[in-house]
Parts: C-alpha cells; sequence; structure tokens
C-alpha cells in the first residue's frame, strides 16, 4: 500500500511512522517491587481463602456438575496465576558487558575479526518493506574487530528482490522448495555462510544501529546460546482523542462524555491500536522477568545467535557426539561436511523459535533478555493478519505442548520448567475460559447457580479477591495494558479451539506469514464468531430479564443480576475486539488509506 507524495514517488503507508520513537522500559523501583509482593501475597492469599470456602460450603446441591464444574474452572484459573506471578515475581536484567575485543571473549578459536551474518527472512512481502530492513541492517554498527555480511533470504525466489538485494549489494540466498518454512529458510542460509553469529530478522524487522553493541557484549559468557530484544511495532495507530471525535462528530456539548467513553470502551482515544497489537505488556513484563532465570525463550525476529549453540543443539538432537559436532564447528574445513548431515539447525515447526528454545535450555544453554528496545516492526493492520498471527501462536504451541514432550527433559532446570508451563498454561486456559464463559449463559436459560446462594458471604469472598488481584496486576505489570491480554483470551477462543483440533487431528500446523501490507481482507468474515457470541450474549440477557419478570421461581432477582453483570464484562470485552472489523486504517494525519486488492 502507497501514499502520495507532493515532493516525489510514492512511499509506503508506513513511511508515514518512521519517525517515532520507542518507549523506554525502565526497571522495576525498589518500592514498585516491595508493593507488588504485597499485593501479590494478598491476592494469593484471598485466592486460597476464596477457593477454600468454595469448595466446602458454597457447592449447589441442585446443580451439583455445573456447580463443580465451575468450582474446578476457577480453579484452574487461579493455578493459573499463581504460575503467572511466579513468573513475573522479579526483573533480574543481566549484566551488561561492552562488545568484545577478540575473538576469544566470546568463546572462539583462531585469530581475527569476529563474523556476523544478518538474514532478513522473507516470503511474500513486497520490497519496498524488505528494502527498509535491509537499509537498516546495513546501518548496523559494527563494534571493533567486527564484520558484518547482510543477506536477504528468499523464500519466494522473485526476480524483483534479487535485483533489490544486487542493487544494495547485500547477499541474496534462495532455494527451490519451501520445506521446513521458515525454519528450512533459515537453514539455507546457516549452511551457505559461516558467521559467528547470527542475527535473525522478518522481512519487516528494521534494526537499530546500535543493535549489535546492545546485544554482543552478552556472549562474553560461553553459556548464553542467543540474546533475545523487545518487539517494538511502530506503527500501532494511535487514534483520536474521545473529546476531539465526539465534537468533530456531534458538537462541543458531548465533549464531557469523553471520560465515560474512555471507561466504556477502555481506550483514551477512538481507532487506537485496533488490535491489541501492543507487545509491552508481553516483552517488558514476562520475557524480561523470565530472564532472572535465564528462562526467556527466542521470538524470532530481532535475536541474535551463537552459530556453534545452534549446531551443537542440532547434532545432539540427531544422537551425534557433541565433541566431534563441536570440532566441525570450530574449524572451518569441517563447515563443509555439515549440509551433508540432513539436520535442522532450528526445529522445522511453525514455532520454531520456542521449539529450539526449549532444546537448547534442556542441553544447559542459556538466554538473555535484553530490556532496551533495538529494532522495530510493523503490526497487523488487518483482521486476516491478526487472525493468522493468533491461529499460528496457538497452533504452534499446542503442538510442542502435547507432541514434543520437551518440557519433560531432564536438563530442563526447574524454575526455567515453571516459566515454559506457565505459557503452556495459559493456552491450556481454552477449557476453563470456555466454561466461565458459558457459565453466565447456562445459569440465565435454565435458571440454575454455580453456588448455593449468591449470599453475602459469596460477595464477602469474591469482591475482595477480585479488587485484590486487580491492584496487584496494575502494580506488578508497571503500567502496562493488563486488559488485552484478558480480552484477547476471550475473543480468540475459536482460534485457540481450531489450533488445539489441528494438532489433535494428527494436521501438522502450517500456516502462511503473517501478511505485512496493507491488502484488503474480509473483515466481518474473521470477526464472525464474535459478532455470534455477541448475538447469543444478547439473547442470553433478554431471556433471562423476561424469565424473571415474567416470575419464573428459578430465576432470582440475585441471579440475574449477577449473571448479567458477568455477561456485561464479557460483551464489553468482545466489542473491543469486533470494533476492529470496522475499523478503517489512516495516518496519523488523519488520512483514511484504502487498502489493495
Amino acid at each position: 500500500m502507497t501514499t502520495p507524495s507532493s515532493s516525489g514517488p510514492e512511499k509506503p503507508y508506513f513511511a508515514a511512522f518512521l519517525d517515532r520513537m520507542p518507549p523506554p522500559n525502565p526497571s522495576f523501583t525498589a518500592r514498585q517491587r516491595n508493593l507488588w509482593h504485597v499485593l501479590a501475597g494478598l491476592t494469593i492469599g484471598l485466592g486460597l481463602w476464596y477457593l477454600s470456602w468454595r469448595w466446602t460450603a458454597s457447592l449447589n446441591p441442585d446443580a451439583m456438575v455445573f456447580s463443580v464444574t465451575i468450582a474446578l474452572a476457577e480453579t484452574m484459573a487461579f493455578t493459573g496465576t499463581l504460575l503467572f506471578f511466579f513468573n513475573i515475581w522479579d526483573e533480574g536484567d543481566s549484566k551488561r558487558s561492552p562488545p568484545p575485543e577478540t575473538r576469544s571473549d566470546v568463546d572462539l578459536e583462531d585469530s581475527g575479526t569476529i563474523l556476523i551474518d544478518i538474514f532478513i527472512a522473507t516470503f511474500d512481502e513486497d520490497t519496498n518493506i524488505v528494502s527498509l530492513s535491509v537499509d537498516a541492517a546495513k546501518e548496523t554498527i559494527a563494534p571493533p574487530n567486527v564484520t558484518i555480511s547482510v543477506h536477504v533470504l528468499d523464500d519466494g525466489a522473485r526476480s524483483e528482490m534479487r535485483q533489490m538485494a544486487l542493487d544494495k549489494g547485500v547477499g541474496y540466498l534462495e532455494r527451490d522448495n519451501n520445506r521446513g518454512y521458515k525454519a528450512g529458510n533459515l537453514a539455507n542460509a546457516l549452511f551457505a555462510t559461516d558467521g559467528d553469529f547470527v542475527v535473525i530478522c522478518d522481512a519487516d524487522t528494521q534494526l537499530f544501529p546500535n543493535f549489535l553493541q546492545d546485544t554482543l557484549g552478552y556472549f562474553r559468557d560461553p553459556q548464553v546460546a542467543w540474546v533475545q530484544t523487545p518487539h517494538w511495532f511502530y506503527d500501532i495507530p494511535e487514534g483520536r482523542p474521545w473529546a476531539d471525535w465526539l465534537t468533530a462528530r456531534f458538537g462541543r456539548t458531548t465533549r464531557g462524555l469523553a471520560p465515560l467513553m474512555r471507561w466504556l470502551t477502555g481506550r483514551n482515544s477512538v481507532g487506537s491500536n485496533p488490535f491489541l497489537s501492543d507487545p509491552g505488556m508481553f516483552f517488558d513484563v514476562i520475557q524480561r522477568r523470565r530472564n532472572r532465570h535465564g528462562a526467556s525463550f527466542c521470538c524470532g525476529a530481532g535475536s541474535i545467535h551463537r552459530r556453534e549453540a545452534i549446531f551443537a543443539n542440532a547434532l545432539e538432537e540427531q544422537g551425534r557426539d557433541l565433541t566431534r559436532a563441536q570440532s566441525l564447528l570450530r574449524h572451518e574445513t569441517g563447515l563443509g561436511l555439515l549440509p551433508q548431515i540432513d539436520m535442522q539447525p532450528f526445529q522445522y515447526h511453525v514455532s520454531e523459535d520456542i521449539f529450539t528454545s526449549l532444546q537448547q535450555h534442556s542441553k544447559g544453554w542459556r538466554s538473555v533478555y535484553h530490556p532496551d528496545v533495538s529494532m522495530r516492526m510493523l503490526s497487523p493492520w488487518t483482521m486476516r493478519a491478526w487472525a493468522i498471527q493468533k491461529l499460528k501462536y496457538a497452533g504452534g504451541t499446542y503442538d510442542i505442548m502435547f507432541k514434543s514432550g520437551l518440557i519433560f527433559r531432564s536438563g530442563i532446570p526447574w524454575r526455567t520448567k515453571l516459566h515454559y508451563l506457565a505459557t503452556f498454561w495459559s493456552y491450556l486456559a481454552v477449557f476453563w475460559l470456555t466454561a466461565l464463559f458459558v457459565a453466565p449463559l447456562v445459569s440465565l436459560i435454565f435458571g440454575i447457580a454455580p453456588v448455593s446462594a449468591y449470599s453475602i458471604e459469596f460477595f464477602i469472598h469474591l469482591i475482595p479477591l477480585l479488587i485484590m488481584n486487580e491492584l496487584a496486576m496494575s502494580v506488578g505489570c508497571k503500567g502496562h495494558d493488563i486488559h488485552a491480554g484478558r480480552i484477547l483470551s476471550l475473543a480468540t477462543l475459536n482460534i485457540q479451539w481450531r489450533g488445539m483440533m489441528q494438532v489433535f487431528a494428527g494436521q501438522k500446523p502450517h500456516f502462511p506469514p503473517t501478511p505485512k501490507s496493507l491488502v484488503a481482507s474480509d473483515n466481518l468474515r474473521y470477526a464472525t464468531s464474535i459478532f455470534v457470541a455477541l448475538g447469543v450474549i444478547g439473547a442470553t440477557a433478554v431471556y433471562g430479564i423476561y424469565a424473571y419478570l415474567s416470575g419464573s421461581p428459578a430465576h432470582s432477582g440475585s441471579l440475574v443480576l449477577v449473571n448479567l453483570f458477568w455477561l456485561s464484562i464479557n460483551t464489553l470485552a468482545l466489542i473491543r475486539v469486533a470494533a476492529a472489523a470496522f475499523w478503517r486504517p489512516c495516518l496519523p494525519d488523519g488520512t483514511l488509506l484504502k487498502p489493495v486488492t
């Protein structure tokens, strides 16, 4: 997608966002940490108190199966809270070291310069996207005694991409098949190059000039296999403040409704972050705090890897002798033998990054998470891109969880296992989230409750827990949006179920790359399930109210009010995602863009 320019050729739409700068990611202060730990401890205590009462004094004997099912779902959800609290309990940033001055500083033999290969993997993305990534890679500052080579890895074998690489003076690598998808593309490049370290970029990954200065120093520790940096989406729409939008649409007298609209929508602006893509919560909170145990996993783009760790892991996975593997890797004469071995440097999998991370962690390799943003990327700008991304994450994670057995390997330290278990548990939540989502619908349709009574005792046990958990999460997550993850968990239930069913049916997960261009798509199609869910919620609410007003003995006022409350929470969450189907992409100045077909 391009936009007109009065001073030159047309520019891609994302060129309008290139001047944006990433937000800072400050460390936890001692006061924040202490307050978070107190609030988290109180939440855990209140949760145990609630569940103890729930199982011993609140089960509904008139609807025991339903009551036990919901109590079990609540217990599983609380277990997820415990795992999440462990996951983010404290920060532990790795000590920063200057870039290496010699090869021996990073456990490399021989003399000479340290070789860095920058891989830019592409399949069907536009050349104007990849071109910016190439330019950024070429501007990466090489520390002293470091030599950089940039390579475009084109799995689409396109003549225009080859010409672009030639024009810019960078390497171009293609292959005659797409075996292994992105992981296979990376393997092909690894066999064709010999850099000591490899930087992995997606087609839209623009490295900052200081990327290597930020990351290379961590490899002074010989056990560090890779360093992951935060993903920052520089093109996330910022929207228009509610007050300005209301004034433009309905006049100045409606500006006073802005606070109400912010509360109802959970957003400060109209059209801001429509697909809830901001990765700050995941990278600055979850990934950063996993680092205290060396358990941050690779997220593909924006990571740098020790070549020796990549191939040593691949050879060991085939049962080959590690000493022999190291000998092959440390001597240039041995590198030519590697392509003769049918190995997978990165596991051929839709989630090759987390799969290979688990493998390497099981062999004693450590990871480092660098907390400062050192690159930028593009976010999904259509419902199709959003849905493909979520399905890829779900299908890949379920396949690893249920079929790989990696989490049970004895070589993974127990703390690292708990971090990965927290990730897997969040996807297993599809079971109990579905039960909790359906619970108020069942209650209003059949007039049954999951508790013996919506009594004062019920509210005394539940409300303090909900309030304390909200406070703990707000403080513990340093102001990042704690609601986006909850909203997406509900809005993507159908996608997660689809991903899981594909795995159980024996279908090997394989999905196209997340679209990077602004291509027209049937947004309503990808939001159909959300609209259906909203329709069911609305119809159920009407029926529940009707049954109460008609004098149904099963529909007490407390039952109807409590379940209408939960339905309203679910409705607000789903509406935030459904609204994305009607979002119209525009530039920061308000210019509407028309996606290409």
